[in-house]
């Protein structure tokens, strides 16, 4: 009987000890993954300002801590596309989505490197997946992408059919009206391209991009009065883009009268 009681005892006492460890491995698991995500932050947001040597310091230390962190490695992964080491870029962007299949996000910022590698059917994918997630809130997002990475193929019919989709999925979605704009008015379809630039309008702030669509746009309507008022708009509000220096080109010619 004494035997039974130590017995007992001592598997109580195993027991104590089993879950007192088992507690302490979770409160470090914790604490490393609080730690893992805050230098994942950091790393972020140094990413966003274009430090990328403070960024990739505090992502290291993240998947150092924690290598099993999604959010890291995907976040590292942009930062070696920026910095054009596309080996490392792609380990981390498959190793993120490895640890996490079900990451839109993910699978949208993947498909866009492949895209821009000419890995166009399987950034397009890549694409698909991250639109198909139900939890996804924007869908409309990657299916714009796939349009644009259509655009590089060059294959306009099915880029065009993205971009439809995308404005089915929401109507407001600016770059997909932007980019319908564009179609139309590359096809001759002018007015068409005015209605879509003026659904742009309703919903996003004109860009350099913008701009200098209405500025034709309008001009192939023949309503120079309205695109003249583009034209300066696109001069006073971004007089150092691109846009802005094909627009002075583009005047220039009309001068010379070529």
């Amino acid at each position: 009987m004494k035997m039974a009681k130590v017995l007992v005892c001592v598997f109580i006492a195993i027991s104590l000890l089993a879950c007192t460890t088992s507690a302490e491995r979770k409160r470090e698991k914790d604490k490393a993954a609080q730690a893992a995500s805050a230098y994942t932050q950091l790393g972020i947001e140094y990413l966003r300002e274009g430090n990328y040597e403070l960024s990739l310091a505090k992502l290291q230390k993240a998947i150092e801590i924690d290598p099993d962190f999604s959010l890291a490695h995907g976040s590292i992964a942009i930062l070696y596309e920026k910095v054009g080491d596309d080996k490392l870029a792609e380990k981390h962007y498959r190793k993120a989505l490895s640890l996490n299949p079900d990451d839109a996000g993910g699978h949208n910022n993947y498909g866009q490197f492949l895209c821009f590698q000419g890995r166009y059917e399987d950034a397009s994918k890549e694409f698909m997946m991250a639109a198909k997630n139900p939890f996804y809130a924007t869908p409309a997002v990657p299916i714009t992408n796939a349009g644009l990475c259509a655009k590089r193929i060059p294959d306009m019919p099915l880029a065009e059919q993205y971009f439809r989709q995308a404005l089915q999925l929401d109507e407001q979605f600016a770059p997909a009206l932007l980019q319908m704009a564009l179609f139309k008015f590359e096809q001759g379809a002018f007015l068409s391209a005015r209605a879509y630039l003026q659904r742009f309008q309703e919903v996003a702030k004109h860009s350099p991009d913008s701009l200098w669509l209405a500025v034709r746009t309008e001009f192939a309507l023949k309503d120079e009065s309205t695109s003249g008022y583009y034209a300066v708009m696109l001069k006073e509000n971004f007089p150092k883009s691109e846009q802005a220096m094909l627009l002075l080109e583009w005047e220039n010619e009309r001068r010379s009268g070529r």
